[in-house]
């Protein structure tokens, strides 16, 4: 799984393109803090079952609060983000949402599942496929089903909460009653915190500081 730094690294990239001329470190930080919160839910796992990759990997949150966003600036005669932080702070929370959809929530969707309805759909989902261009078969694309006799295609259910558990540095041996370690599993297991485990979220995590980072450099009065 994608560990919180790709997820970061990913959201700093959002943040560099989307921002414009609001980019700063402060809203930079904004955009991190809410692509890296998702995976706060690893400490709601040692307390109850329905825990990681559930509570906040769950694209609910991210849809009701863009309605309300939405509402808040293109519906009500005065909007509270406008009049509280101005137009700056609504392009702010629009980009944190982008980042949250894409960098928190949806790298992981891709890469071992997230249970994305929750709590209006409790299952596990992993988003997986291919799409193709063939020149005896045209184009090959396994995300979309279009004929019953395929093979099952997108979104692969894995279980849910109850069923599908999912370790973490945090958490490594999950599947105890009630959240936390399995009683009846080694005592002592190793915790693993993953820094990069796949050449892609090494590539994601490369790119993301350095984009980031030089974005911020050239936004500096100071630099030369």
């Amino acid at each position: 799984m994608p560990s919180t730094l790709v997820h970061l690294a990913f959201g700093g990239m959002i943040a560099a393109a989307l921002l414009g001329d609001v980019f700063d470190r402060r809203a930079l930080l904004v955009v991190l803090v809410v692509t890296a919160a998702p995976d706060l839910d690893s400490f709601i796992a040692l307390v109850s079952v329905t825990g990681h990759r559930t509570v906040l990997h769950t694209y609910v949150t991210p849809i009701a609060a863009s309605l309300a966003l939405y509402a808040d600036t293109r519906v009500r005669d005065r909007s509270f983000v406008r009049d509280r932080w101005g137009p700056r702070g609504v392009r702010i929370a629009w980009v944190s949402l982008v980042a949250l959809v894409f960098a928190g929530i949806g790298l992981d969707f891709v890469d071992h599942g997230v249970n994305p309805l929750w709590p209006l759909h409790d299952q596990f989902y992993v988003l997986d496929g291919r799409f193709e261009v063939s020149d005896q078969r045209g184009i090959v694309q396994s995300y979309v089903d279009l004929s019953p006799d395929t093979e099952q295609t997108g979104p692969t259910s894995r279980g849910s909460s109850q069923e599908v558990n999912i370790s973490t540095g945090v958490d490594p041996n999950p599947g105890g009653e009630g959240g936390g370690p399995d009683p009846g599993t080694v005592e002592d297991p190793e915790r693993m915190f993953p820094v990069v485990r796949h050449g892609w979220q090494l590539a994601i995590l490369v790119s993301g500081t350095v984009v980031t980072g030089a974005r911020l450099w050239m936004d500096d009065p100071n630099a030369e």
